[in-house]
């Protein structure tokens, strides 16, 4: 019997995709406080512009646009900045391991989707490599190729 993993998508990074080269996933767990998990349960947050930095042997996530609830009273008196560094939270050996891939290959990390995993929000993080123009056009070409093999494959099997 095969069990199901408990994984629910709240936000996916399409743009990671089609500008990257993924080489290797990491899930991470996220520190938050109590109002940003009540507003990311509500979908207010963004990740599109944002990405992850090393700093000091810890993972930080920078420039995550998450909205404030408008029930809270304690935004309505304070001007608090949205964007905050969000620590983010991995084993040390997989922290070690990105940080020697970024050395040598010149990786970046990238925030790929955020989850909720039981009662956990997670994030997706990726090692990844910048695309070049041809690459892009490439897969865009790929992809419909493979759109049109779909159909032709559809009308023969009926």
């Amino acid at each position: 019997m095969i069990k199901k993993k408990n994984k629910s998508n709240i936000l996916f990074n399409k743009k990671v995709k089609f500008n990257f080269f993924i080489k290797k996933k990491f899930i991470a767990g996220i520190v938050l406080h109590g109002w940003e998990v009540k507003s990311i349960r509500q979908g207010k947050i963004n990740i599109n512009n944002s990405y992850v930095v090393l700093r000091s042997n810890e993972i930080f996530l920078l420039n995550c646009d998450i909205q404030p609830l408008q029930t809270s009273n304690f935004f309505k008196n304070n001007s608090v900045k949205n964007h905050r560094n969000i620590k983010l939270l991995l084993l040390k050996k997989e922290i070690n391991f990105i940080s020697q891939q970024i050395n040598k290959y010149k990786y970046t990390i990238v925030p790929i989707s955020l989850f909720w995993k039981k009662s956990f929000c997670k994030l997706e993080i990726g090692l990844v490599i910048g695309k070049s123009l041809y690459d892009k056009r490439q897969s865009k070409k790929n992809k419909i190729l493979k759109r049109e093999l779909s159909k032709t494959f559809k009308r023969f099997q009926c």
